[in-house]
C-alpha cells in the first residue's frame, strides 16, 4: 500500500509487515515456520518443477565461457593438443626460441556443438622457459590472471553492472605442459606452479609422452606427484561429491599427471584411419587409451568437469582475490565494527590527499634544494671566474710592464746606435776635410 508506506518482506522463516508511518517502523510477526520451515503436501500440479528446464534454456541461450591457459616451452605441443581436444584447427603461429621475455597471446573462438555455444579463449605463454635467466618467468602469467580478476571485480563494483552478458575472461584451467625428462620435475616448473596454484586450477600434463617408455613414465608420474606434495603445490583435483561421477573422478585423480600425445595427422592402421603419429616402429594412436591418456584428459576436462572448473574458479580463486582487494580497500566482515562504504571512501580519499600533499611537499622541498644548490654552484662559479679574471689581469699587467721595460731598453739601444752613427759620420767628415787641406798646401 503506497499510501501508508507498507513494504512486505517474505523469507524462508518469517513473514512480516514493516510500517513506515511518520518515520517509525513497526514489525509484526504474522507467522513463523521454524528455522528450517516445514514440508507441506501439494494438492495438485503447480509448475515450479520446470525451473531446471528454464535454467537450462537460459544458459543455452546465453552460451558459456571457457578460458584455458597453456603453459610450457616453445614447441612442446600446446597448440597441437588444443586442436586435438576440440577437434578444430585453431590459429597456429610458429614462435621462435629467441623471445627476450614471456609474452601472453590470447585467441578467442566461438564454437558450437549441437545447440550449445561456447566462447573459448586459448591463452598461450609465448617464450616461456626459453631465456637463460628464468627467474621471473612466472610473473607475466600471474599478472595476466590478476588482471582478469580485476576486470571482473570492477564490473561487479559498478552501479550499473551486467554480469550476465559480461565476457568472463578469468582463467578457468591451466594446462601445465611438463617436459618428458623421465626422472623428476624441474625447479622452474615447481616455482611457476607454486606461484599459480592460488590463482587458477592447475592440471599437469606430460607432453610428448611417446618419447618415454611405459616403465619410465610410471616412475616419472610418481616422482612428479611426490615432489608436488613435498613442495605444497596444490593442483586441481576432480570432485568426488557427485555420486554420478565420484568413482571415475577418484580413479582419474590417481592417474595424474596425464601423459598425452598430440597430432594433426590422420594415419591408416589396417583398414581404419585414426589420428596419431607414425614412426618406423609403429603408430601411436592419440585416442587409444593403451598408448596415452589423451582420452582421459578430454573426458575429465571437457565432458565431465568443465562446469566444476568454472565454479571453482569463481568460488575459490576469484573469491580469494576479491577478499584481498576488498581488505585493501578497508572493507571487512567484522560485525562488531560495521563498515560504511562512505566512511571507507572518505578515509581512502583522505589518505590519498595526504599522500598527494606529502608528494607535493617533497617535490617542493626537492625543488627548493635544487634551486639552492644551483645558486651555490653559480656563486661558486662566479667566485672562480672572478679569481681567474684577477689572475689574468695581474698576469696582463706584469706582461705589460715587462714589455714596456723591454721597449725602453730597445729605445735606449736605438738611441745609442744613432749617436754612434752620428759620431762616426762626423769623424769621417773631419777626416775627409783634413785630407783636402793637405792636398791644397802641396
Amino acid at each position: 500500500n503506497a499510501e501508508y508506506g507498507q513494504h512486505y518482506y517474505i523469507t524462508n522463516n518469517l513473514r512480516m509487515v514493516v510500517r513506515s508511518d511518520n518515520r517509525s517502523a513497526h514489525v509484526k510477526v504474522l507467522r513463523s515456520l521454524g528455522q528450517d520451515g516445514r514440508t507441506l503436501p501439494l494438492q495438485g500440479h503447480v509448475g515450479f518443477d520446470s525451473l531446471p528446464d528454464q535454467l537450462v534454456n537460459k544458459c543455452v541461450n546465453l552460451g558459456f565461457d571457457m578460458n584455458i591457459l597453456c603453459v610450457g616451452e616453445t614447441g612442446i605441443g600446446k597448440s597441437t593438443l588444443m586442436d586435438c581436444l576440440f577437434k578444430a584447427n585453431f590459429d597456429d603461429t610458429v614462435h621462435s626460441h629467441k623471445s627476450p621475455g614471456v609474452e601472453i597471446s590470447e585467441h578467442i573462438y566461438n564454437l558450437k556443438e549441437g545447440n550449445v555455444k561456447l566462447r573459448l579463449a586459448i591463452v598461450d605463454s609465448v617464450g616461456y622457459g626459453d631465456q637463460i635467466n628464468k627467474e621471473n618467468s612466472f610473473k607475466p602469467l600471474v599478472d595476466y590472471i590478476d588482471e582478469q580478476f580485476e576486470n571482473y571485480l570492477q564490473e561487479e563494483l559498478k552501479i550499473k553492472r551486467d554480469l550476465v552478458t559480461f565476457h568472463d575472461s578469468r582463467i578457468h584451467v591451466c594446462l601445465y605442459f611438463l617436459v618428458p625428462t623421465g626422472h623428476s620435475i624441474r625447479s622452474l616448473d615447481l616455482v611457476t606452479m607454486k606461484a599459480l596454484d592460488k590463482k587458477c586450477n592447475i592440471i599437469p600434463i606430460i607432453a610428448k609422452s611417446d618419447t618415454v617408455s611405459k616403465s619410465e613414465l610410471d616412475t616419472f608420474k610418481a616422482n612428479i606427484m611426490e615432489e608436488l606434495r613435498a613442495n605444497d603445490v596444490e593442483i586441481y583435483t576432480f570432485p568426488t561429491d557427485d555420486e554420478t561421477v565420484a568413482e571415475v573422478n577418484k580413479d582419474m585423480n590417481e592417474m595424474m599427471p596425464f601423459a598425452v600425445v598430440g597430432s594433426r595427422e590422420d594415419v591408416k592402421v589396417g583398414e581404419t584411419v585414426v589420428r596419431g603419429r607414425e614412426y618406423p616402429w609403429g603408430v601411436v594412436e592419440i585416442e587409444n587409451e593403451l598408448h596415452c591418456d589423451f582420452v582421459k584428459l578430454r573426458e575429465m576436462l571437457i565432458r565431465t568437469n568443465m562446469e566444476d572448473l568454472r565454479e571453482v574458479t569463481h568460488r575459490k580463486h576469484y573469491e580469494l582475490y576479491r577478499r584481498g582487494k576488498l581488505k585493501q580497500m578497508g572493507i571487512t566482515d567484522d560485525g562488531a565494527h560495521p563498515v560504511s562504504l562512505q566512511e571507507t571512501y572518505e578515509q581512502k580519499r583522505a589518505e590519498h590527499l595526504d599522500e598527494l600533499q606529502r608528494i607535493e611537499n617533497e617535490m617542493r622541498q626537492n625543488f627548493v634544494n635544487k634551486v639552492r644548490e644551483k645558486d651555490l654552484e653559480l656563486k661558486r662559479n662566479e667566485k672562480e671566474l672572478a679569481a681567474k679574471y684577477e689572475g689574468l689581469r695581474k698576469e696582463n699587467n706584469e706582461e705589460k710592464k715587462r714589455l714596456d721595460e723591454e721597449r725602453r731598453k730597445l729605445e735606449d739601444d736605438l738611441a745609442a746606435i744613432k749617436k754612434k752613427k752620428e759620431d762616426l759620420e762626423r769623424a769621417n767628415a773631419e777626416h775627409a776635410n783634413g785630407q783636402n787641406t793637405k792636398s791644397k798646401k802641396k
